[in-house]
């Protein structure tokens, strides 16, 4: 990205917030605070009446706004693309108020963008379970976006899947999260006086209250799953897996909880993963043979090896 081209996108991250760190914008451009402070300098220079405020940030005066934005054709298809997963993976409202957004979008693109986009339309396809009869149709999703902007309780009744039983709660929502093919409501349920993750789609009426957090300060959603993973005693296991056959897991690392990989050396690459069964995961770990080594826990090697010496005792001849 070439220097005017940063200053213009500076510029939009500007009035995309209230107030804008000069280390924020230097991890997201990749820059040094001190070329971050130059680049200010020379908006400022410009004209462009940036406010700032020590150990706060920078911003925009409120009466200062940019023409409208022109979106390149890579932009556009990304956010058309976005667009596909929406409208699988959410309300009706949220998707009428995506499809609503698009159509803006296209509005400001020129005549040989609009076509671009044309052609992706029709070609472009996402596959989902999402049921467009089900909960969700009711815009359960926007009010639990509304409820977390605006920090109100929630009271839901809700089908608990694992009981069976269906019951009242007042729930002060810190967060959402799409996981296992369904969104989750993440808050604090003042039933069971501890945070609690609600399947949304298992939520059979949801009121918006507009009553304020009993609590003055919630965690927030990292917070929230160390705590579970230390709850449900998840493991940190981090495995070598050969360069050349990390193909064979390319799909199946998801489903026993990978998290990243890094380099090793120019043979192995290190993953490490979250999993709180360990003796399904050394079950995994045989299918890779040789290709794989288990780096830690050391209780992971030991039934590694305990399962190898049971299947050899098995099959020998």
């Amino acid at each position: 990205m070439n220097r005017i081209d940063r200053l213009q996108a500076i510029l939009i991250h500007l009035q995309s917030k209230k107030v804008v760190t000069a280390a924020e914008l230097a991890e997201r451009f990749d820059l040094s605070i001190r070329t971050v402070y130059r680049d200010i300098r020379a908006l400022e220079e410009a004209g462009v009446p940036i406010g700032s405020e020590a150990g706060v940030g920078y911003f925009l005066s409120e009466s200062y706004h940019l023409p409208p934005v022109r979106f390149t054709n890579a932009e556009a298809s990304a956010l058309l693309m976005g667009a596909k997963f929406v409208e699988q993976m959410s309300d009706s409202q949220t998707r009428e108020s995506c499809q609503s957004a698009l159509f803006k979008i296209k509005s400001v693109l020129n005549a040989k963008e609009k076509d671009a986009l044309e052609k992706l339309q029709d070609n472009i396809l996402v596959f989902g379970r999402q049921n467009h009869g089900d909960n969700r149709e009711q815009a359960l999703l926007a009010d639990v976006q509304q409820a977390i902007i605006g920090k109100t309780a929630l009271d839901v009744e809700y089908h608990a899947g694992y009981t069976n039983q269906v019951t009242l709660r007042r729930v002060e929502p810190i967060g959402m999260i799409y996981y296992g093919n369904s969104w989750h409501l993440i808050g604090y349920c003042q039933l069971r006086n501890d945070y609690r993750d609600l399947r949304i789609d298992r939520i059979l009426k949801l009121e918006r209250t507009n009553i304020p957090f009993s609590k003055n300060a919630h965690i927030c959603l990292d917070e929230y799953f160390e705590r579970v993973q230390n709850r449900e005693g998840m493991h940190k296991i981090t495995l070598l897996v050969a360069r050349d056959s990390q193909h064979h897991i390319k799909e199946s690392k998801y489903w026993y909880g990978f998290t990243y990989d890094e380099e090793h050396d120019e043979r192995w690459m290190r993953l490490h993963f979250r999993n709180s069964d360990l003796w399904g995961f050394s079950r995994w770990v045989i299918f890779g043979g040789g290709s794989v080594r288990v780096e830690e826990p050391e209780e992971l090697k030991v039934l590694v090896h305990d399962f190898v010496k049971e299947l050899t005792e098995a099959y020998s001849i």
